[in-house]
């Protein structure tokens, strides 16, 4: 009789679970049976195993094997157990040393030749495996660069299982060529990108970003573009089409700081899981863009998916931007739906199969037409719309979910003066880019010593007591709330813009002008604050 382990990790959302392989040889039939509710990936790892062993030179054992997954209630999927399925039936027939691979974490795939092939959200299962006290992992060597980000973990690349085999004997390793011709794609990294998962969102893969300097005019928009860039404040942006709200939109991204280390290591986590990691890109290390069209699902948005859920644009988005155009066509279930990560920064999707929760700390920005048509309220221009189609319209974005956008600008459409001349003054996104970084630094260094980093963080509890406004600064607010144009909720959001604003500034703390400017970006309603550009 043979006994080995060896462990794994199994994946739910961005969070992992040490996973026992054990392995078990006793005298009988010869007959392979996989427990520890495998799904039908997992379980077709027998034939995948079997064959990757015999075609790596060694001998499958002509006895009855029991394979265990082990914590047995934790359901289990993917093909990332192979390689510690592999080694468990290996070590339990005495070709490698038990304790050899008793303390080592397994991730990878086998194909039938014996190539270990990589497997999507290597970054959390190690991660998981670091937290849980392992020190040493093996991986694929197409996704050791990954795996290698988490700190205090010794990771080894293989690229076959004979390679591992003669590493854990400590035999002479053989060299294993790259099965590729010249010119054609690694058949090795397909298994890192799903199908359909959205490959076009997330991470962009353009070097240089779009620049704030090709919009021409648009002086509130853009001041409240910065805004929400230095504080993480939710944007609304509502005008007529041509009038350049997706152009500001897509440069929003650019103007954020570069992801911490901590930050680059969560966004990471997510793309792997969901198969959208760019290739040879093992880091991310700026801030995502995800722009969904308005036809996109509510798993697609928010998660979910056919047994264990996948990530949404709002976890892609993490820690980057999330724009939504044409927001009155999304479904009015998917919009309503992002008020709950709006508010909390994750997201949690129960489905019959597990419950995942997600991080979901996004910038949301929408854009809206006036109404159907696009033409309401423009001077010189004749609107087809009924009254009724336009408050329809304009209801589809639901009150709840407006009163947690902070900055709601109207955008009107640009002069033929703006658009043949103003764009050539305009400031670029990296002269705004330093304003937001030094912004967010003041803002950093005031919430040292607490769990918060920017503004839009911060519970509107310690921003009345603890951090107030200047004297006479809640004058005005204090009217709209009684006017019933701040809610509670408003008023909480209308201080953390106008603290914003002052670190923009370099101001001590927000006064009657600060919070006279965060007020007219909440409202609408004109408060006699000119137009800032260039930052004060």
């Amino acid at each position: 009789m043979g006994f080995a382990r060896t462990c794994s990790v199994a994946l739910v959302g961005v969070e992992g679970v040490v996973v026992e392989v054990q392995a078990d040889l006793e005298p009988g039939l010869a007959a392979f049976t996989l427990v520890g509710l495998p799904d039908k990936s997992l379980s077709e790892s027998r034939d995948r195993v079997r064959a990757a062993i015999v075609n790596s030179g060694e001998t499958w054992p002509q006895k009855k094997l029991t394979v265990g997954l082990s914590p047995a209630s934790v359901p289990k999927s993917g093909s990332g157990f192979d390689l510690g399925v592999a080694c468990a039936v290996l070590a339990a027939n005495e070709r490698i040393a038990p304790r050899a691979i008793a303390d080592l974490m397994m991730i990878g795939e086998l194909g039938l030749d014996g190539r270990v092939r990589p497997v999507r959200g290597v970054l959390p299962a190690v991660l998981a495996a670091a937290d849980a006290g392992y020190r040493h992992v093996v991986v694929p060597e197409r996704t050791a660069a990954e795996a290698s980000l988490v700190p205090g973990v010794s990771v080894l690349g293989i690229r076959t299982l004979r390679q591992l085999v003669a590493i854990l004997n400590d035999e002479t390793v053989p060299e294993e060529e790259e099965d590729r011709g010249e010119g054609r794609p690694d058949p090795l990294l397909a298994g890192l990108a799903v199908p359909g998962a959205g490959m076009g969102t997330g991470v962009s893969d353009r070097e240089v970003l779009p620049d704030l300097a090709d919009v021409a005019g648009q002086h509130t928009a853009r001041r409240a573009l910065e805004i929400s860039a230095a504080g993480g404040h939710h944007l609304y942006l509502k005008g007529p089409p041509g009038a350049g709200k997706t152009m500001l939109a897509e440069r929003l991204a650019g103007l954020l700081p570069r992801l911490t280390a901590q930050e680059s290591l969560e966004v990471t986590a997510v793309h792997s899981v969901a198969g959208i990691l760019p290739p040879g890109k093992p880091l991310i290390d700026t801030p995502p863009y995800c722009s969904p069209h308005h036809s996109a699902t509510m798993p697609s948005i928010i998660g979910g998916g056919s047994g264990l859920p996948r990530p949404g644009a709002v976890s892609l988005a993490h820690r980057g931007v999330l724009f939504l155009d044409e927001a009155p066509e999304f479904s009015g279930r998917v919009l309503d739906a992002m008020r709950q990560p709006l508010e909390s920064g994750h997201v949690v999707v129960a489905r019959s199969a597990g419950v995942m929760r997600l991080p979901a700390r996004f910038l949301l920005v929408l854009a809206a037409n006036p109404c159907p048509c696009g033409r309401h309220s423009l001077l010189g221009l004749g609107c087809d719309c009924s009254p009724a189609a336009v408050r329809r319209y304009q209801a589809r974005l639901s009150g709840p979910l407006l009163d947690r956008v902070d900055l709601r600008v109207q955008v009107e459409a640009v002069t033929r003066t703006e658009l043949i001349e103003g764009a050539s003054g305009a400031e670029p996104s990296a002269l705004v880019a330093d304003r937001v970084r030094l912004a967010r630094e003041r803002a950093a260094v005031r919430y040292a010593e607490t769990p918060w980093r920017t503004n839009s963080e911060v519970p509107g509890h310690e921003l009345r007591t603890r951090w107030q406004v200047g004297p006479a600064g809640l004058r005005e607010a204090e009217r709209d709330m009684e006017r019933g144009l701040l809610t509670a909720r408003g008023l909480d959001r209308v201080l953390r813009v106008a603290w914003t604003i002052a670190d923009l500034a370099g101001a001590e703390r927000p006064g009657p002008q600060e919070m006279a400017e965060a007020l007219q970006l909440r409202t609408g309603v004109a408060r006699g604050v000119p137009a800032v550009v260039g930052g004060g």
